[in-house]
């Protein structure tokens, strides 16, 4: 996640002190990606350092005020130019778990599996929900309709994520499933029990008892 383009984005409109930036992320984003005060102020630090933002005094009740430079201006439309880079993945904690789960002694991968979808049904369940305010926010026409459609897509890019975890988490237990039958169908049959392991049928008295 880009804290300095979100901040350089919301300075676009005019001066803001760093609460307030703060505050004007967390609502456009409905606080997915929650902020705290040190974080901003880092990062401002950060963007002054590199001329993309400057002080700009103070506001009536004594906030440092920060503006947005050119500089900053053009590394912002560079931003929303470029495409996200997909080259290098993030870590996701649960593909490395599921892939650390395959042979692993004493752990049930598909266990794994089953709780994670009833909890990823769950969150999808409750992002629905949400998606529902937020249009029923947008369409009473109130006065933070932007901050509403931001959230919006958010709750979208969210459900749509957890969708396709889910079905991911289909993929995976039915993956297991055949290379486990796979893996069966190619196990060799137990081979027959050699004559001289049989067993001796012999009466008390000494003699065979089966055949001759």
């Amino acid at each position: 996640m880009s804290i300095r383009h979100g901040l350089l984005a919301l300075l676009e409109p005019g001066p803001r002190y760093g609460s307030q930036l703060r505050s004007e992320f967390e609502s456009r984003t409905g606080a997915t990606w929650p902020l705290n005060v040190g974080q901003v102020y880092t990062t401002l630090g950060r963007l002054e350092r590199d001329g993309m933002v400057a002080q700009d005094g103070e506001d009536e009740a004594g906030h440092t005020l920060y503006v947005i430079t050119d500089q900053g201006r053009a590394e912002l439309r560079q931003w929303f130019a470029a495409p996200v880079d997909r080259s290098s993945p993030p870590r996701d904690e649960l593909a490395i778990k599921l892939a650390m789960a395959v042979g692993t002694p004493g752990v049930d991968i598909r266990s794994v599996i089953q709780s994670q979808r009833r909890h990823s049904v769950k969150a999808m369940q409750d992002y629905t929900r949400l998606k529902a305010q937020a249009l029923a926010a947008i369409e009473s026409g109130g006065s933070r309709e932007r901050d509403d459609v931001a959230w919006l897509l958010v709750l979208e890019q969210l459900i749509f994520q957890t969708e396709a975890e889910a079905r991911w988490l289909d993929h995976c237990e039915m993956r297991l499933t055949r290379l486990s039958a796979a893996a069966q169908q190619e196990s060799p049959p137990a081979a027959p029990p050699s004559p001289s392991s049989a067993p001796d049928r012999r009466s008390a008295s000494g003699r065979r008892t089966g055949p001759a």
